[in-house]
């Protein structure tokens, strides 16, 4: 068994992972569980190598051994491309893959809530998808991508570690640029962004101080920032932004991030009754109230705000859990369970 027969048996599975570590054999993710390949022995630190390194070039094989760790974006044929991770445990080499499909799904096939689709009509400003990694979040952005990118005449310019999506110029033309392949580094790429003419810019991660200054200043500067963060509540995300920065920048922070954000939209997969998994998000779009809350410092009554604003789109996560059990999508015991606020999704459950 080589490594492309386990990328085929992830994409027939239509899987979304591939693990391989020493001491267990090579392992995908289907409908979110994790499952053993078939007839596939125990990995040694032997086997493990000859998995992993036929994907490697001999540039990629040097960092490795010397860094311990990589990021990559790997290509299988036509069947879609794997954002790879490898790295080393107990000194022994082991790698993380995500199947990234090779076409870009509508926001209608991911079953996504129609709100979605405003954050696609922006010209400017900052829209945030936020959630762990694996929930989605990536797919979400590039249907947004492809939306533009089919309906107005823009320049897309994508920043991400590595390229996941690749996107097929339509009315758009599109730039994508991948950290450690295209540019040095994210504080480099987002410096010289402004430079290429962009009019909307995909971050793929704002991870630190200096890719989230990077991001307000670029949607202050007139352009429509897309970028993801590892937050959960609208609220939540953002006092982390605010928290990001040093004490004495935060008053100015929240003037600036009050003027930019659009939208954020916080997404979760959750197991469905059929087996499959489902989308279910909070949605949060900056009306005058909110922004007056980030400015005075009172993100904590921004849920308030959500649920007296449904009509413009906005909603909390347990109004969309229970929208999903409605409809018969997902069991009232996974909504309780991956519910933000408990006690809210329990009070509505009674109802």
């Amino acid at each position: 068994m080589n490594i492309h027969d386990i990328m085929m048996q992830v994409v027939e599975k239509e899987g979304s992972d591939i693990h391989l570590n020493v001491d267990t054999p090579p392992m995908l993710r289907v409908g979110g569980k994790l499952v053993a390949v078939e007839g596939a022995p125990v990995l040694t630190q032997e086997l493990s190598e000859k998995l992993i390194l036929p994907i490697l070039t001999q540039e990629q094989k040097d960092y490795v051994r010397v860094n311990k760790e990589l990021d990559f974006g790997y290509q299988f044929q036509d069947k879609g491309r794997f954002r790879v991770n490898v790295f080393h445990a107990l000194g022994t080499i082991g790698a993380a893959m995500r199947l990234i499909p090779d076409r870009v799904k509508s926001l209608e096939e991911l079953n996504l809530p129609p709100a979605i689709a405003q954050f696609a009509d922006f010209n400017q400003g900052l829209v945030l998808l936020t959630g762990p990694t694996g929930e989605g979040k990536s797919t979400t952005l590039a249907a947004l991508i492809d939306t533009i990118n089919k309906t107005r005449s823009e320049h897309i310019v994508t920043i991400e570690d590595p390229i996941e999506f690749r996107y097929r110029a339509n009315k758009s033309i599109i730039t994508q640029r991948e950290i450690g392949h295209d540019s040095n580094s994210w504080q480099v790429a987002l410096r010289s962004v402004l430079r290429e003419d962009p009019d909307v810019v995909l971050i793929g991660e704002m991870r630190d101080f200096e890719t989230i200054a990077s991001a307000i200043t670029i949607a202050e500067t007139g352009h429509l920032v897309f970028a993801t963060l590892h937050t959960a509540t609208a609220a939540e995300t953002m006092s982390r932004i605010i928290d990001v920065f040093p004490a004495g920048q935060q008053g100015q922070i929240r003037q600036q991030l009050a003027a930019t954000v659009k939208a954020v939209a916080s997404q979760r997969l959750l197991p469905a009754v059929d087996g499959s998994r489902r989308a279910a998000m909070e949605i949060m779009f900056a009306n005058s109230a909110i922004r007056n809350l980030i400015r005075e410092e009172k993100a904590f009554q921004i849920d308030t705000v959500m649920q007296t604003s449904a009509d413009s789109g906005m909603m909390l996560f347990e109004t969309h859990l229970m929208q999903l059990i409605q409809q018969g999508i997902i069991s009232k015991d996974v909504a309780l369970e991956r519910a933000f606020r408990p006690a809210e999704m329990a009070r509505l459950l009674e109802k």
